[in-house]
């Protein structure tokens, strides 16, 4: 094995380690809020609670999409198979805004009819939470720099971190002022966090899932520059997209000038490519001023 693949897999089973713990812990923290939040009474907590229970779900299905997304390429599925890390990013964002919508009408519905809160199982439980949902998100931040399925597990834990302070925050104002408006008010709050996390979160995952061009590529700086290499005409019927979440692919038809070598050209876009835009895979078809194809749109097919 070579020694990078080795670094490889031994990161991965590292990062896998520390996506266990997290699961574990969140499980623990998941089931003591809920006890809490049922004797103190308090929604805010319970919402904490739930959404602390989605954390745990969402690394678990991380942790799958990252074992899945190491598998080769094989006759099924010819691109491989790290397009499962994007599809679990979307399901944690997807699970992410169900959670908030469920909160908002929870939360309108206790505006009308508050109940009675106790401040100080809110305090300590949300307290213990929040340490915990803390340790949590280090574990899993450094995974999240690379990965758009690990940083969606990843804003889970934070959002459920700034949670459990806004929880603390209430429970201290019940304690205080018996405010207990202060709950469901929170918790709109939580929700409208959450909303804007995961809308925020799941833009670039569908546009990856839509075949969009990378965000850090400009298009038309890649076909002015295909088109700026000796012996190319034009380019024409291009496409450029992310085959996985860091590999991005394109393909086109090239018209060359009458007397072009295609394999001098060919050896020159691909190196442009890759060495200026990080394009590493390219298919390209190329044709002679006989061939070209016949008012060609730049952009796409017909």
């Amino acid at each position: 094995m070579p020694h990078d693949q080795h670094h490889h897999n031994h990161s991965g089973l590292a990062g896998d380690k520390r996506v266990v713990w997290a699961v574990a812990v969140n499980l623990v923290l998941t089931l003591a809020q809920i006890v809490a939040g049922v004797i103190s009474g308090s929604l805010a907590l319970i919402g904490d609670a739930v959404h602390n229970m989605s954390d745990a779900l969402s690394l678990l299905v991380a942790l799958s999409a990252r074992r899945i997304g190491r598998r080769p390429a094989d006759e099924t599925m010819t691109f491989g198979y790290g397009r499962a890390e994007v599809v679990a990013a979307l399901i944690n964002y997807t699970t992410l805004i169900v959670i908030a919508l469920y909160l908002t009408a929870e939360g309108i519905q206790r505006l009308f009819n508050p109940v009675e809160v106790d401040g100080w199982i809110v305090v300590i439980v949300a307290g213990i939470a929040l340490a915990v949902d803390t340790v949590t998100a280090l574990l899993v931040f450094r995974l999240s720099k690379t990965s758009v399925n690990m940083r969606a597990a990843f804003l889970h834990n934070l959002a459920d971190a700034l949670g459990s302070v806004a929880v603390i925050a209430a429970g201290t104002l019940i304690l205080l002022y018996d405010w207990r408006l202060v709950d469901p008010i929170v918790t709109l709050m939580i929700a409208g966090y959450i909303l804007w996390h995961a809308g925020q979160g799941m833009r670039p995952v569908v546009r990856i899932l839509m075949l969009g061009v990378p965000d850090d590529v400009s298009l038309p700086d890649v076909i002015a520059a295909m088109e700026a290499v000796d012996g190319v005409e034009n380019v024409h019927h291009l496409h450029l997209w992310h085959m996985q979440e860091h590999d991005a692919a394109l393909e086109a038809h090239v018209a060359l000038h009458d007397g072009a070598n295609p394999e001098t050209v060919k050896s020159d876009l691909k190196s442009l490519l890759r060495s200026r835009f990080g394009i590493a895979h390219s298919v390209l078809e190329f044709e002679t001023p006989a061939e070209t194809c016949a008012d060609p749109q730049v952009i796409g097919h017909d």
